[in-house]
């Protein structure tokens, strides 16, 4: 084995779920500025958004994360770019008997004369 690869700073250092506050006492080499006091004696402070003790797949309690799911957004997506498609053909072909309906009244007038 390397010789000095593993560091030896190791200390009780408190992780602290911001989800619910649950604190664990164990031993790490992180670094940080923030402390808290753990049965009158300091330790070094280590705040983490998520653990054991709020994960869903460790508590068991199902949480949406959000509220439309992949499937409903590219249908929706779908749906729009359907309906705008839908708009555009409308639109051209409205377009088209404009302009036949232009060039019929040319023709009716050169017939005219």
């Amino acid at each position: 084995m390397k010789k000095d690869l593993h560091p030896q700073n190791y200390r009780p250092v408190v992780f602290q779920d911001l989800n619910n506050n649950q604190t664990y006492l164990t031993r790490s080499t992180v670094a940080t500025d923030e402390t808290i006091k753990v049965d009158g004696i300091e330790y070094p402070l280590v705040k983490v958004h998520i653990s054991s003790s709020s994960h869903p797949f460790f508590t068991g309690e199902e949480r949406i994360v959000d509220i439309e799911g992949r499937v409903d957004k590219f249908k929706a997506r779908a749906k729009a770019a359907e309906e705008a498609k839908e708009k555009r053909a409308a639109a051209a072909k409205k377009q088209v008997a404009r302009k036949e309906a232009k060039a019929e009244k040319a023709a009716a007038k050169q017939a005219e004369k």
